[in-house]
């Protein structure tokens, strides 16, 4: 399960975060509260978290709840983008719209001067697999990261093309995705979800 951090100021303003180590709002420590309620109901196994702040606290919630002691990794933190970091959307449209518009179109674009996407998923996924196959079986982990860091995971865990990573949309403040291990591979089982897991009932299980 990879669950993305609470709400943020720079989130409220639509300021590019990246691995600005920037707080949560009480807005924001109140989402981690309210979701790692529900998390905590499902008795996860292990909880691995990025070390910046916002997902630190966010991951420090379920931990209380939980009794475990959170493993932080900074291969988890989100995608760093140079000089994109603390401009708001409009100024990035504005100043970089070349780059803005190639990166949209799937092209592999150091945002910023900052990572490839594919660079961030060479990190981050590799930190997931080895926190997953310690598991007993049929365990949950919960991963609390950073939108952009959350999907080039999974697209990575998937197998999907790098250009195609972006069609898994992104998470709100607070939700999360589930992956499980099916007979082919990984599959994506939620995304974006604010509610727990249901069973899927019906011809596609």
């Amino acid at each position: 399960m990879l669950w993305r951090h609470g709400q943020t100021s720079w989130n409220l303003e639509r300021r590019f975060q990246g691995s600005t180590d920037i707080e949560l709002t009480e807005t924001g420590v109140a989402q981690a509260r309210r979701s790692a309620r529900l998390l905590a109901s499902l008795k996860p196994d292990a909880i691995i978290a990025s070390d910046l702040k916002r997902a630190a606290a966010t991951a420090g919630e379920l931990a209380a709840l939980t009794g475990h002691t959170v493993a932080y990794d900074s291969a988890l933190r989100e995608t760093y983008a140079g000089e994109w970091q603390g401009l708001t959307h409009e100024e990035i449209v504005g100043r970089y719209g070349e780059q803005y518009a190639a990166w949209k179109r799937g092209e592999p674009v150091r945002r910023g001067g900052g990572e490839l996407e594919t660079e961030v998923a060479d990190r981050a996924a590799p930190v997931v697999l080895e926190h997953a196959e310690k598991l007993p079986i049929d365990g949950t982990l919960v991963v609390v990261s950073h939108g952009g860091t959350i999907r080039t995971t999974i697209g990575r865990l998937l197998g999907l093309e790098a250009h195609h990573w972006e069609g898994l949309g992104g998470l709100s403040n607070c939700c999360w995705s589930v992956l499980g291990e099916g007979a082919r591979g990984w599959r994506l089982l939620e995304h974006n979800a604010g509610t727990l897991p249901e069973p899927v009932l019906g011809d596609d299980d």
